[in-house]
């Protein structure tokens, strides 16, 4: 199973070049980040490189809530953090980016995030650069636009263009919907990242109610060759937390 550091949860301790390093040291494949905005692209290159670790997501920012593509009134806010997303993932090689929707709600705010997604495209096509959006459950994230897969999948059919993908994070589609393999298997299709993290507490996923050594080896049985992103807050410090690495995986 090739697993991705989520930085943006993993080493936030550390400058972001070092969390790199770190990562590759415990064992990680690739890495993946939130918002990176505020290093020197060349610095993250220079670390990537001394690892040989690629760079796989970052998020667009979250403005002043959750993100901003599904705010109605915010359309230019919203377009300038595409564009600054999407110049940064060209900048450190990294082929997705996580488009953010925000608090909002309505029909508005689905034709709002409709437009943006088809402007985010545009921008992203030149680039080979896959655009993901992720439903987020509302006991973490109270009023985000995008809280399940169903509403996900009915987003993306719309849209219908190859480059818009799911991310399916465990732990939110764990708490918001459940019966994980059954919706691993049927949305695998459109999915484009998965992410994995303990039910409920959040913490390394070796324990709680979700069993990832059977999740593991069922997204490897039907057939996923992405990675698999380590998204969980350390239940102490991360280097501490790291032995569900040979427990789940092993």
């Amino acid at each position: 199973m090739r697993l991705s550091a989520n930085l943006g949860f993993l080493w936030t301790e550390l400058p972001l070049p070092d969390a790199i390093r770190a990562a590759a040291k415990a064992g990680f494949l690739a890495v993946e980040c939130h918002f990176p905005y505020d290093v020197d692209p060349d610095q993250v290159n220079a670390a990537l490189r001394e690892t040989g670790l690629p760079m796989i997501g970052l998020n667009t920012v979250r403005g002043d809530g959750l993100g901003l593509s599904a705010l109605v009134g915010r359309e230019a806010d919203a377009r300038a953090a595409i564009d600054q997303a999407i110049e940064y993932a060209v900048k450190i090689n990294t082929g997705m980016v996580h488009v953010m929707a925000g608090i909002a709600e309505g029909q508005a705010a689905h034709e709002t995030f409709i437009a943006n997604l088809r402007y985010a495209l545009g921008k992203a096509a030149p680039h080979n650069i896959t655009l993901l959006i992720e439903p987020l459950s509302s006991i973490d994230n109270p009023g985000y636009f995008l809280q399940t897969t169903v509403q996900a999948v009915n987003i993306i059919a719309e849209i219908d263009d190859p480059n818009l993908k799911l991310m399916f994070d465990c732990y939110h589609v764990q708490v918001m919907q459940g019966d994980l393999s059954r919706r691993l298997e049927n949305l695998l299709p459109i999915i484009g990242h998965i992410q994995i993290a303990a039910v409920p507490d959040r913490g390394e996923p070796d324990r709680g109610e979700v069993d990832y050594r059977y999740i593991l080896r069922h997204i490897d049985k039907i057939g996923y060759n992405g990675y698999v992103g380590a998204e969980y807050r350390p239940r102490t410090n991360t280097d501490a937390g790291l032995g569900w690495m040979q427990a789940i995986c092993a």
